[in-house]
């Protein structure tokens, strides 16, 4: 998305080493924001170096309290501020209902749900009068249109992702109530090619919800009026977009980049 100009901008992308989040941070670059690249995956800093100079890398954990607090941090101190904040990082583990695994369940809730929340925690903390940065900001968090639909096999994470619509419009509010100056939005991915997106098309084919994975992704097609999967930079530009002054007045939103699936 060229037409948006985020020049001088400071940004950190959870998630960001590969897939959506790779994306993001490059779109974000692209646009002319300085993005500090944050995951588990040491994979993370060979992707910060391909963005150019002036970006980062720094391993986060987003389950942990004080990895966070340390991570952002970093990102004010090294990049000289913050300004906008991507919650991207996510886990989806498929399964039937009556096959869950507790462990599972965990894992999902600890990344999907505690991370989105303390990334909420620590970015509004940075971003409000006062804070590290403390000059507003833009926070966009990555729910799913699994949010919005029922889809076989994934009742778990449809259940953490329509957490992160919730804690998106509730942080909203705080902030604006407050006098943070920080805006918070989400958006609701539709189906990726990314190994995620294959993923799961393996993974309900092989619980035998679909005949082969193949079946499943028509299955996403044909409930899509737009008639294709997403593509990253389709959820990258919707980002790009939240994060600049062409959103000003859009906080609280939820915004489907689907093609229609979740209407």
């Amino acid at each position: 998305m060229t037409s948006i100009d985020l020049t001088g901008r400071k940004a950190l992308v959870t998630g960001g080493a590969q897939g959506l989040g790779e994306g993001m941070a490059a779109a974000l670059a692209a646009a002319g924001a300085t993005v500090m690249i944050a995951d588990i995956q040491d994979e993370g800093e060979q992707t910060a170096k391909n963005l150019g100079d002036g970006h980062g890398f720094v391993r986060l954990d987003v389950t942990d309290d004080a990895n966070w607090e340390s991570a952002v941090a970093e990102t004010v101190e090294r990049l000289g501020g913050l300004d906008i904040l991507v919650n991207n990082a996510g886990i989806e583990i498929t399964s039937l209902i009556t096959e869950v695994s507790a462990d599972d369940v965990r894992k999902m809730l600890g990344v999907n749900i505690l991370g989105t929340t303390l990334g909420l925690k620590h970015g509004l903390r940075a971003m409000r009068p006062g804070g590290a940065a403390g000059q507003g900001g833009s926070i966009t968090n990555v729910a799913s249109v699994a949010a919005t639909i029922a889809f076989p096999g994934i009742a778990v994470y449809s259940a953490t992702k329509s957490a992160v619509d919730r804690l998106t419009r509730v942080a909203a509010m705080e902030s604006g109530k407050l006098g943070y100056g920080v805006r918070v939005n989400c958006i609701y991915p539709g189906l990726v090619p990314t190994a995620m997106g294959a993923g799961l098309a393996n993974d309900v084919a092989a619980l035998g919800l679909f005949p082969s994975p193949e079946a499943a992704v028509g299955a996403v097609i044909e409930l899509t009026p737009s008639g294709r999967l997403g593509q990253v930079d389709d959820m990258a530009d919707a980002v790009v977009f939240l994060s600049s002054d062409a959103a000003k007045f859009i906080t609280g939103a939820g915004l489907p980049v689907d093609g229609g699936m979740g209407m």
